[in-house]
């Protein structure tokens, strides 16, 4: 029963994450992004712990799936890729004089919700 339940949750949650953050990408408005949010993050909390419970479920044969030389070199370069990515938007910071008030509004914009 617990296993069809974290299926289920991570469908859901996929298809809220999924639509929110093309939503996010289509409409580039730091406010629709702000309204947005709130579902964008609660959903992708409730992923991970479904991804986890997933992957708890379904770890010998994930190992087994790395085994094969291009799943993992495929999934490589996923981690490489997200390790870029992640290098290129920490050193890519909002210059202070924009980033405080932008999250002053936001705070305040979240609060009234």
């Amino acid at each position: 029963m617990f296993r069809k339940i974290v299926s289920v949750a991570l469908f859901v949650s996929f298809i809220a994450m999924s639509t929110s953050g093309l939503l996010m990408f289509v409409i580039e408005k730091p406010s629709f992004t702000i309204q947005m949010h709130p579902v964008h993050k609660l959903f992708g909390l409730i992923m991970i712990l479904a991804v986890l419970a997933h992957l708890s479920f379904n770890f010998k044969s994930i190992l087994h799936y790395i085994k094969n030389k291009s799943v993992a070199m495929f999934g490589g370069f996923m981690v490489i890729l997200l390790i870029a990515l992640y290098g290129v938007v920490i050193y890519n910071e909002v210059p202070p004089e924009i980033a405080i008030p932008m999250d002053k509004l936001a705070a305040e914009a979240e609060s009234h919700e």
